[in-house]
């Protein structure tokens, strides 16, 4: 039996601890081929290269895997990965990761993990992103290695039905206290922002972004309670951002024609 095609990539750097504990959990379900940044691209989004050339350059980082390391954004990487690396053959299943820290809630608007992840399912490719709750690059990933190779393994066997995409976080508590797997929606949080300013050396000033995350939504079904309370949380997530409930309320703006503006009385 042909074993599955698992494309492998992540936004901290092909050389990210997390990526090595995604790469030992996937390589026993099936043919592994890694395509991620040669530099850490947190936050990039759904950035792609447009004004500059794009580098690939296979590297020797995970024993027995094919493996490139590359000069683009995290979407790029899955770009260059269906259309260059893999010549046409087709992933089976992408997955991006382990980010080191939290893609909840609106974090994965801005994420390159979730990002690498959504582009794949574009392509109709079943992908999950995975991220743990720690920023350290010391984490234990142990842990999360476990989760994801549960879920690696259910998906590969079960599918995803009608999602593509599943935005899968862990919490940073001891692999004893973690109470299981939910399946969530995502928190209606968002962060509160500002900059840092300062002046460089030659008395230019420069601004530094800060912000502190809060989440007004205290349902009990969201990603944040699940985390904050010791579960693995799952989001089935997607790239249609239209909203649905609005399609009616705002039929007002329709028309048979288009208006002169400047001869309408407001």
């Amino acid at each position: 039996m042909k074993k599955p095609l698992i494309l492998v990539t992540n936004d901290d750097g092909i050389n990210a601890p997390g990526i090595k504990a995604l790469v030992e959990a996937a390589k026993e379900f099936g043919e592994v081929v890694v395509v991620a940044p040669d530099s850490p691209q947190s936050g990039q989004g759904h950035a792609i290269t447009i004004s500059k050339p794009v580098w690939i350059k296979k590297v020797e980082v995970f024993d027995g895997i094919d493996s490139y390391e590359c000069s683009g954004t995290p979407v790029d990487c899955v770009k260059l990965a269906q259309y260059v690396i893999l010549k046409g053959r087709k992933a089976d299943l992408c997955i991006s990761g382990i980010n080191h820290g939290s893609n909840a809630s609106i974090n994965i608007i801005y994420s390159g993990t979730m990002s690498a992840a959504m582009e794949a399912s574009l392509e109709g490719i079943e992908s999950i992103g995975f991220s743990l709750l720690d920023f350290s690059w010391s984490a234990d990933f142990n842990p999360a290695k476990k989760i994801a190779k549960q879920i690696i393994q259910q998906v590969l066997e079960k599918g995803m039905g009608s999602c593509k995409l599943l935005n899968v976080n862990i919490p940073n508590v001891p692999e004893e206290d973690i109470k299981g797997i939910k399946i969530c929606r995502q928190a209606d949080g968002r962060w509160l922002e500002g900059y840092q300013e300062s002046t460089d050396p030659r008395g230019k000033p420069y601004y530094w972004l800060s912000g502190e995350f809060v989440n007004p939504d205290k349902g009990t079904d969201t990603d944040i309670w699940a985390l904050d309370n010791g579960y693995v949380s799952v989001v089935p997530s997607g790239h249609d951002l239209t909203k649905y409930d609005s399609l009616l309320q705002m039929n007002y703006l329709e028309s048979s024609r288009i208006r002169d503006i400047d001869k309408v009385d407001v």
